[in-house]
């Protein structure tokens, strides 16, 4: 009876720490890494690093110097060499580690063996990055951080870049439009595609950038970032009359390249390789993103004379994707479904947008029209975003790399906020003035009145 007894009491306290121990990891997965999971995968890897590359062949025979040494030396077994490793550096996140590769061996080698080193270190995933011929980088994360995403405190972005968000491995996904001009998003509803746009008009609000924004479904998505926008073109006519201004404001920047650079007028504007950064700042002008929402209300059509005008925009739009990036004229370009069915010109517009951004679709076919030219193996990774994941992503490029990536959230009231903020910074566009968007008055209630209301009570 003593014994039960004993035991009873010594039982309940561990119950209670695995019980809140279970609670923390589910609950509060990063605290729990940092008090739990760090100091056990960090002892695991130390203990096994030898062994673990000898199981995931990703060792090499010693050389003959080594060989000899070790016979002169002692008289124990010479066993194969795994990649030198450097200093293990603990993250809030995960481990990192750096690995000198032994000769004969290539990163592919290391890659290939991800998931097994994730298993033999009970880590959630492992990526590899390659530093210089012969080092790679081993992130090991300790917890799935897309569940909840909490963008990290490096991640700070610059003029066009936005970090706009997590990628699987704990790292930034930095939207830029100097190293990738154009973009194409795709998404069914509730997938996060809004929310993603809603971050990057965030993020380059508070920029000396232009905003223009093709929106008809109304302007329900792009209406409250009013003030800050530099034009907006809420159904197919309006978008029809400012497609031609961009194209024109296109043709004058590269006059202004021609002119600046002694080029003659008559060159056409596809041989000219320098672009608006090579100008002086004083003479530099604004850039400009265009934010196209819904594409595909662009390509329908009922009639012929609808039809001309559809043939015309798809036409400026591609005009502006093959040419644009020069003049300092980025597009980004959303929608639920883009393909061949849409019409003549779309897979030619869609060729031109380098970026690649995949939210979770309706059916296999939307996912290879995003990713199935320039990165097959992500097609399946499309289509296995759950439902409950709004805003999880799978990112790739025309270099054919892919990662999984989750948009945070942000409420529309602080991105709006946020443009209301940034209202002075709206370049001066004589062409874009007849299409700035009206921007209604605030209500008296959050503007005058907000700064009498007397102060809350205290007891």
């Amino acid at each position: 009876m003593t014994d039960l007894t004993t035991l009873l009491e010594v039982g309940g306290p561990v119950a209670a720490l695995g019980g809140g121990a279970a609670y923390t990891r589910a609950k509060h997965p990063g605290a729990y890494w940092s008090a739990v999971g760090l100091p056990m995968s960090m002892a695991r890897l130390l203990s096994s690093y030898g062994s673990v590359m000898e199981a995931c062949g990703l060792t090499v025979a010693p050389s003959r110097l080594r060989v000899l040494a070790a016979r002169v030396t002692s008289r124990r077994e010479i066993r194969p060499v795994p990649p030198r490793r450097g200093l293990i550096r603990p993250t809030t996140t995960g481990l990192r580690l750096r690995l000198r590769l032994a000769p004969g061996q290539e990163p592919a080698d290391v890659a290939a063996s991800a998931e097994r080193l994730r298993h033999a270190w009970g880590v959630h995933g492992v990526y590899v990055t390659v530093v210089k011929p012969g080092v790679v980088d081993l992130r090991l994360v300790g917890y799935d951080v897309l569940r909840t995403v909490r963008m990290p405190r490096k991640a700070v972005g610059g003029f066009l870049r936005v970090p706009v968000a997590l990628r699987e491995d704990a790292t930034p996904f930095v939207r830029d439009y100097r190293a990738v001009p154009h973009g194409l998003c795709l998404g069914a509803t509730l997938s996060g595609k809004s929310m993603y746009l809603r971050h990057l008009v965030n993020g380059l609000a508070p920029q000396s950038v232009a905003l223009v924004g093709i929106d008809c479904k109304r302007g329900v998505e792009l209406a409250p970032f009013a003030p800050r926008l530099s034009a907006l073109a809420t159904d197919p006519e309006q978008a029809a009359e400012l497609l031609p201004v961009l194209i024109r404001e296109m043709e004058d920047r590269y006059d202004l390249i021609k002119a600046r650079q002694g080029i003659a007028p008559g060159t056409p504007d596809e041989t000219i390789t320098s672009d608006i950064w090579g100008l002086p700042e004083h003479e530099r002008p604004v850039p400009v993103v265009l934010f196209v929402d819904e594409v595909a209300e662009l390509f329908l059509v009922a009639t012929r004379k609808e039809e001309e005008r559809r043939d015309e925009m798809v036409t400026q739009l591609i005009r502006l994707a093959q040419l644009g990036r020069a003049a300092g004229i980025y597009l980004e370009v959303c929608g639920q479904r883009f393909g061949a069915e849409l019409g003549k010109g779309a897979t030619m517009l869609r060729a031109q947008l380098t970026g690649r951004v995949c939210h979770r679709v309706n059916d296999e076919a939307s996912a290879k029209m995003a990713l199935g030219d320039i990165a097959p193996e992500a097609v399946g990774a499309a289509c296995a975003i759950p439902a409950e994941r709004p805003g999880l992503a799978v990112a790739g490029d025309t270099s054919g790399g892919w990662s999984r990536i989750r948009t945070p959230y942000l409420s529309l009231a602080d991105a709006a906020e946020t443009c209301r903020a940034s209202v002075d910074l709206v370049p001066d566009l004589l062409a874009l003035k007849p299409f700035r968007p009206a921007v209604p008055a605030l209500p008296v209630e959050t503007s005058a009145s907000a700064a009498v209301r007397p102060r809350p009570a205290t007891g």
